[in-house]
């Protein structure tokens, strides 16, 4: 593999974005590009006008809750009354379903990421005379819902650019316009810190216009007066956030009381303006996430007994697994094994489960194939949801298994991750400025990965409650670097010669910032 330079570098990473049109918030495409946006604002600008009572019915993960926040909060800021019911997870399933619709006595409901498969659902609030607005950014099914209105980027006959959106972006446009409609001087901006980490936690593609969206939105999460931003603040005692932040923990945290309990605390802990409510119901969250992550450790150590490393794909079932932890453990074992990764739970001969991609696969498209045997299914490109009867769960097995059988090799790996060889001192602060120019990575924008050869080991610490992370000094031609190997699964010894693939990440400690390597692998 060549040995890259840092203009190398800049160079490589400019051109994953050189077809971006839509690079700064001037540029976003408008409204009117998004199908029944102004059907729907017309429609909620009507029960305004005449006091109808309205329903918001979202999701309970983190782009499904906070699109909840989008909508309620402009409904707080025009003194506009209503109700926010997100379905339990575990008593209610999934989305907008008849005895959600049954419990709630209004005149139109507005769903926020789902609604899209709702079929039954939407003939029911038909006849109890009740106008639906879906707005949705899941892939549509062959036969649509029949809504009042629905708002859907991924709609056939939508004009909105061929760029995957998140729920609460779909939320956010269809404020923009109904304050439109409503002659309202608002400020759209004051949701770009909810839609970042919308956009960071649903996996969306971080390029073009998401990409702006998120730029912007991180800088406003730290000057944000949001008291649940104020509260985590607080209790993990940060000056400001950082980039990974989002990811690795404010959308945990936002999704944990959806996966163990129920969603409403973290939709009361985004929406309180109270800094001491938001710290109580940052303490239950808190709680939920430690919860989470021991359920989430059993079941990924039980996953791994049954995974066979010849299968093309990675399958896995147990009975009355947490169905809170089955996204989280596909994507773990997507990762781990980079194949894609279905983990079901089986309770009373039904299996309900989680997939997730890795690669270029379109994991959605490879579910719809085997379409005929499941009750229920829906998603997007990288993680998917499904449900099937037992008896058929071999046949799916076989079948998806076969299908990834034909993939070919470049579609299981994201060819522009490994960059190439870098020298060590090429790891320096104008390094850490070229990759923080290039943030967000992530989906359509992986972070770059290194190899660094023939480093020298000096010294080595463990780390961590339970040992699981190595810290290095490594050295080569009088230039030292820092690595960190987080759970690792080879341990080198003191000047021994080593090569590493990994990362560049910023280390911020007691206000003293310094590059650091983060190991992938031990090559």
């Amino acid at each position: 593999m060549r040995t890259i330079n840092k203009n190398e570098l800049r160079k490589i990473l400019r051109l994953r974005f050189e077809k971006d049109l839509h690079t700064k918030l001037c540029d976003l495409p408008l409204p009117c590009c998004l199908k029944d946006a102004y059907k729907g604002a017309n429609r909620i600008k009507k029960a305004i006008e005449k006091n109808q009572k309205v329903a918001i019915v979202g999701d309970y993960d983190v782009d499904g809750i906070i699109s909840c926040v989008i909508l309620s909060e402009f409904f707080d800021d025009i003194g506009f009354d209503y109700v926010v019911r997100i379905p339990n997870r575990f008593k209610d399933g999934y989305g907008l379903n008849a005895e959600l619709i049954k419990e709630l006595d209004v005149d139109l409901i507005i769903t926020v990421d789902n609604g899209i498969a709702a079929i039954e659902a939407a003939k029911l609030c038909k006849e109890k005379g009740i106008d639906l607005i879906i707005t949705d950014h899941h892939t549509p099914q062959d036969v649509l819902p029949e809504a009042f209105a629905i708002i859907n980027p991924k709609q056939k006959d939508c004009d909105f650019p061929n760029i995957e959106i998140c729920g609460a972006q779909v939320a956010w446009y269809l404020i923009a316009a109904l304050k439109e409609l409503c002659k309202l001087n608002y400020n759209m901006s004051k949701f770009l810190e909810l839609l970042a980490i919308a956009i960071i936690a649903d996996m969306m593609e971080l390029r073009d216009l998401n990409r702006a969206l998120v730029r912007r939105g991180f800088e406003n999460i730290n000057k944000s007066k949001r008291a649940a931003f104020q509260a985590i603040k607080q209790y993990y005692q940060k000056d400001k956030f950082a980039l990974d932040n989002i990811g690795f923990l404010i959308a945990p945290l936002i999704n944990s009381a959806g996966r163990m309990d129920d969603a409403s605390i973290s939709y009361e802990f985004l929406h309180t303006k109270d800094f001491n409510k938001a710290c109580i119901y940052l303490g239950q969250i808190v709680n939920f996430n430690e919860s989470r992550k021991d359920e989430e450790k059993q079941l990924f150590e039980e996953s791994l007994t049954q995974v066979r490393n010849e299968e093309s794909c990675v399958i896995v079932v147990g009975e009355n697994w947490h169905e809170g932890v089955l996204g989280i453990v596909s994507s773990r074992l997507a990762k781990h094994y980079n194949k894609p990764a279905f983990v079901f739970s089986l309770n009373q001969n039904k299996l309900k489960g989680s997939a997730r991609s890795v690669g270029k696969i379109d994991i959605l498209s490879l579910i719809s194939k085997a379409n005929f045997l499941l009750s229920n299914y829906g998603g997007h490109k990288g993680a998917a949801g499904l449900s099937l009867n037992f008896e058929n769960y071999e046949s799916f097995k076989k079948l998806v298994q076969d299908e990834c059988k034909q993939l070919s090799k470049e579609s299981f790996c994201d060819s522009d991750e490994v960059l190439g060889v870098l020298e060590p001192s090429e790891i320096d602060f104008e390094m850490l400025e070229i990759l923080e120019f290039f943030e967000p990575f992530g989906y359509k924008n992986p972070r770059p990965f290194f190899i660094l050869e023939n480093l020298n080991v000096k010294s080595k610490k463990i780390l961590g409650r339970e040992s699981k992370h190595l810290k290095l000094i490594l050295t080569k031609e009088n230039k030292t670097i820092e690595a960190l190997f987080f759970n690792f699964d080879k341990e080198p010894q003191i000047n021994e010669n080593i090569s590493l693939l990994g990362s560049i990440s910023k280390n911020e400690f007691k206000g003293l910032i310094t590059p650091q390597f983060i190991v992938k692998e031990i090559l």
